[in-house]
């Protein structure tokens, strides 16, 4: 799946890697010194995006762990139909949000939903682009930004503006509307713009999320 064209695609990924296909293809046929060099040229992405997710950097960790070894189990499945990259962060993302149902979190608010009627016009499309967001913004500030947002706003953000899922894809993974998805990704945007301002101006910020974007030894 490619990252959808209506977001500002602030976070790009990386290009294809050299010798990403032989590594992969070896890898199925239990090569454990291919699955080694997979891990090594995926490892910090995946855990970014786990990062990113829980706010949390002993939780992503750990999640990042769970990656790799459902990737072990799961890699003969891969058939090529999507970015190598893309099937893995999908992969990733699922357990994510395993995780956070098992602990009992609300992925999103039922506050946050919007008349059924909102849903079926398209004169208020919450999740087209946001020009104020896709323009030239220090990545280090957004980041810090992102991990600010409260959870529900962030997964959206993530799933949507990072990670290019699109809106009905999100509804199915939080069970959610789409209605709902592409109201939480507009109010995550205003929030953001919110917090860039409140930094630039040195007013204060409530802290609704760790901002735990950290590198760590994996």
């Amino acid at each position: 799946m490619q990252p959808t064209k209506s977001g500002p695609a602030i976070f790009k990924r990386n290009p294809p890697i050299a010798g990403e296909f032989d590594a992969i293809e070896r890898a199925k046929n239990g090569d454990a010194e291919a699955f080694s060099k997979l891990y090594a040229l995926h490892k910090r992405r995946v855990y970014t995006l786990c990062l990113r997710m829980l706010g949390n950097v002993s939780e992503a960790e750990d999640m990042t762990q769970e990656a790799f070894l459902h990737l072990f189990r799961k890699i003969g499945s891969f058939r090529g139909e999507s970015a190598f990259s893309t099937w893995l962060h999908r992969l990733t993302v699922n357990l994510v949000l395993m995780h956070l149902r098992k602990k009992g979190l609300n992925l999103v608010s039922l506050e946050e939903t919007i008349n059924p009627s909102d849903e079926d016009t398209p004169k208020r499309d919450f999740g087209s682009r946001d020009i104020h967001l896709a323009g030239s913004v220090d990545r280090v500030a957004l980041e810090r930004a992102v991990a600010l947002l409260p959870p529900g706003y962030r997964m959206v953000f993530i799933l949507h503006d990072v990670e290019g899922f699109e809106h009905n894809e999100i509804a199915q993974m939080l069970e959610c509307s789409t209605g709902n998805s592409k109201s939480q990704l507009h109010k995550a945007r205003l929030r953001l713009r919110e917090i860039l301002r409140e930094r630039e101006t040195g007013e204060p910020t409530p802290q609704a999320a760790q901002p735990a974007f950290k590198e760590a030894a994996l």
